[in-house]
């Protein structure tokens, strides 16, 4: 797809993997529009996307486990911005810890955000992308939907409800030409693990496995517009979470050992 004018809309925009999509967007000519609860970062992705591009790109803060502020951006974005021709679904956060530790409340939230929060966004952007019957939806699921690891289970139950929904969502909006892909990446150097592993050590022990996110959001913005139905990244865990589904047994060993570093 040529992106020059398209409408691309990212959640969790305002770092990381999302802050990179926009950018590689911005760089290909799109209008970018950022949402993040972070308005003060979301304003600086803003002004850098339209120093890329040249245009005007836009932000708007959003709590996307809120039902009435989703309600609320995606009012303004329709009034001020237009129709969106993508959807980058990037929002979200983790906590890796033992579930027998865990704290519900905490679980609670990671659904709201990870998964409700998505499905809510994306049936209100799904439903005008039927509409003019065309649009791309990428939905960042995880490699730990793919092959859970101990101390991600709450994570890996949001991610693997992503993959299921997205697989579902994809067969649905195809006959209306609207695309669905998944995004499913393992650990990316970003300040996700801030949050998900306070004592930094995850991302030191994993090593080179660990992805560069302005390397993936360039694999992913490429893909904008293309009947993708994966993006799978790193190609050793892709191998490894086949592995996994074809030897349950020994991909519980693997799991457990090989790519359990937290």
């Amino acid at each position: 797809m040529n992106l020059t004018d398209k409408v691309v809309v990212v959640t969790g925009g305002s770092a990381g993997l999302g802050e990179q999509i926009c950018y590689e967007a911005a760089k290909q000519g799109a209008i970018v529009v950022t949402c993040a609860r972070r308005i003060n970062l979301i304003g600086q992705v803003k002004e850098k996307c339209q120093a890329l591009s040249g245009k005007e790109a836009y932000a708007f803060q959003l709590d996307i486990s809120d039902p009435d502020n989703v309600e609320s951006v995606l009012g303004k974005i329709s009034d001020e911005v237009g129709p969106i021709d993508i959807l980058v679904n990037n929002a979200g956060f983790g906590l890796f810890e033992d579930f027998v530790d865990f704290d519900l409340d905490v679980a609670k939230k990671m659904f709201d955000v990870n998964v409700l929060g998505m499905m809510y966004f994306t049936q209100k952007v799904a439903i005008s992308m039927v509409e003019k019957q065309s649009g791309h939806i990428f939905n960042v699921a995880s490699m730990a939907g793919k092959m859970a690891t101990p101390k991600s289970t709450v994570y890996s139950a949001t991610k693997f409800a992503v993959l299921g929904f997205s697989n579902a969502l994809r067969l649905e909006l195809r006959p209306a030409n609207v695309y669905v892909t998944t995004i499913n990446p393992g650990p990316i150097a970003t300040e996700f693990f801030d949050k998900a592993d306070p004592s930094g050590s995850y991302l030191d022990n994993l090593g080179s496995i660990v992805l560069d996110p302005q390397k993936l959001a360039k694999v992913i913005v490429n893909k904008m517009g293309k009947p993708t139905r994966e993006i799978n990244r790193p190609l050793i865990m892709s191998g490894a979470s086949r592995f996994y589904d074809l030897f349950p047994h020994l991909g519980d060993f693997l799991a457990s050992g090989l790519f359990n570093r937290k």
